[in-house]
């Protein structure tokens, strides 16, 4: 039987959010939801692709709802009221989740965040523990390291281009508020007081499960940062370094990733 799926804009304290609800067979008496932390230029679309929507296949294999959304300024959420500042990540992952989850009807979770997602998922887990029942981070950011800005700099170059093709694919996404977006994203990150960015201190009170994995070949951070999440988190944590991938684990190594994933949640959340 197909999962229900209901998709509607969500009210926040920060704006307008558009939120996706993905209710397999079952969903009320299985465990906490999945909520789905997006990446830096992602969205809820952009969690499909490669004929695989990761949401809903995971939601399917736990048997939970799955509720995935667009941040405030990407996809069809409303756009960002001023620039991104420095401690956007602090914001989104201290109140910006808990707000999101009581909009969303959702008192418990599991977070399962792609890069910053991966990172706001972690600040969550800090703040806000009783909402949390687990995290699976993905290349997620601890640590701000040169092989990130470098990263960060050739994706800005490649999107001011002439035809760039990483602005058009973005575009399919973001629409009107494609070049804000990314222009946060890339300044931000590289802005000289982001540099300081270190999130080591907030580990120490992550107390529910962890499961942190990251692409052996990330082109925008190294195994240090697994090493940091697995050494600083309080509870239960297991890091898995993949082979033969990059900074997607869940496109580059699908079968793998989702199959760990759903192993984790069923073990630990």
């Amino acid at each position: 039987m197909a999962p229900e799926i209901v998709e509607d804009d969500i009210a926040t304290p920060r704006g307008r959010l558009f939120g996706r609800w993905i209710r397999p067979p079952g969903w009320r008496e299985a465990g906490p939801p999945l909520v789905f932390l997006h990446e830096g230029l992602g969205s809820i679309t952009q969690w499909a692709g490669r004929g695989l929507d990761v949401p809903e296949v995971l939601a399917e294999r736990c048997g939970r709802m799955a509720f995935v959304f667009d941040r405030l300024g990407f996809g069809r959420a409303d756009p960002l009221p001023a620039d991104r500042q420095p401690d956007y990540l602090y914001e989104e992952g201290g109140e910006g989740v808990a707000q999101v989850l009581d909009a969303a009807g959702i008192d418990r979770a599991v977070l399962i965040g792609h890069s910053d997602g991966g990172s706001i998922a972690l600040i969550a887990a800090d703040r806000h523990p009783e909402r949390v029942a687990g995290v699976v981070t993905e290349a997620a950011h601890v640590v701000v390291e040169e092989v990130t800005l470098a990263g960060i700099r050739e994706a800005r170059a490649a999107y001011y281009a002439p035809n760039s093709r990483l602005r058009n694919a973005l575009l399919r996404h973001h629409g009107a508020k494609t070049d804000l977006m990314f222009r946060n994203w890339a300044d931000c990150w590289l802005a000289p007081e982001f540099a300081g960015f270190d999130m080591n201190h907030r580990l120490p009170g992550i107390t529910a499960p962890v499961l942190a994995i990251q692409g052996e070949a990330d082109e925008y951070g190294s195994p240090e940062q697994l090493a940091m999440i697995a050494a600083g988190v309080s509870g239960p944590c297991e890091t898995w370094l993949v082979p033969q991938c990059r900074h997607v684990p869940h496109f580059q190594q699908s079968d793998a990733v989702l199959e760990r994933i759903a192993a984790f949640v069923s073990t630990y959340a």
